[in-house]
């Protein structure tokens, strides 16, 4: 209840992203029979109309973050995908990817503003939640923030892929070369699960 009655008075008093109906909207997209791989992202872009609910993405016409475009290297020289022109990720999200940050809601130009609010409770109850799938799941983790959540996937039929962030920062670190993409459809495919379509 302290959650709801704090992002109550954060949207009354303040600029807040996302816009609020599109808070739960990753997992709208990905219902929780149909995820086949997590991304687990920190919290939501904090700039005007990047963040739509889903970690990572931007909405049609709103330019590519760094780390998006880095996100789109990477999926070029591991599956030969041409980046495409909208970061919009939505397709992923349909093809069974959950795209999900830790914190689902961040003020305006203060990033993990919202980290405190209570969201990992919820964040991380979806986590251990989907750790119990009996069909095996692909669990990416980017960056320490989402190495952090190893300790939630207990059940080894899983498979985790960890690597440094897709940051400008930190992507030279080991996040180029990892190739988390056809990492995934190969243990998807290996456990008699359609591979996913990364084509956007």
């Amino acid at each position: 209840m302290r959650l709801r009655e704090s992002l109550v008075a954060e949207y009354r008093s303040g600029k807040v992203y996302p816009p609020a109906d599109m808070i739960y909207r990753a997992l709208k997209l990905t219902p929780y029979e149909e995820v086949k791989a997590v991304i687990l992202g920190q919290d939501p872009y904090h700039g005007a109309g990047q963040a739509h609910g889903l970690c990572f993405s931007v909405p049609e016409g709103i330019e590519c973050p760094p780390s998006l475009i880095n996100i789109f290297k990477e999926l070029e020289s591991d599956l030969k995908i041409s980046a495409p022109r909208s970061g919009n990720l939505e397709k992923w999200a349909k093809e069974g990817v959950l795209l999900l940050n830790a914190s689902l809601t961040v003020r305006a130009g203060q990033p993990m503003s919202h980290a405190k609010l209570g969201w990992e409770a919820l964040t991380d109850a979806i986590i251990s939640k989907l750790n119990l799938r009996k069909q095996p799941l692909v669990f990416i983790l980017w960056g320490a923030f989402a190495r952090s959540k190893k300790m939630l996937i207990t059940l080894p039929h899983h498979l985790i892929l960890e690597s440094a962030h897709p940051s400008p920062l930190s992507a030279h670190n080991g996040f180029f070369g990892s190739r988390p993409f056809s990492k995934t459809n190969d243990f998807l495919i290996k456990n008699n699960i359609f591979p996913i379509d990364w084509r956007l």
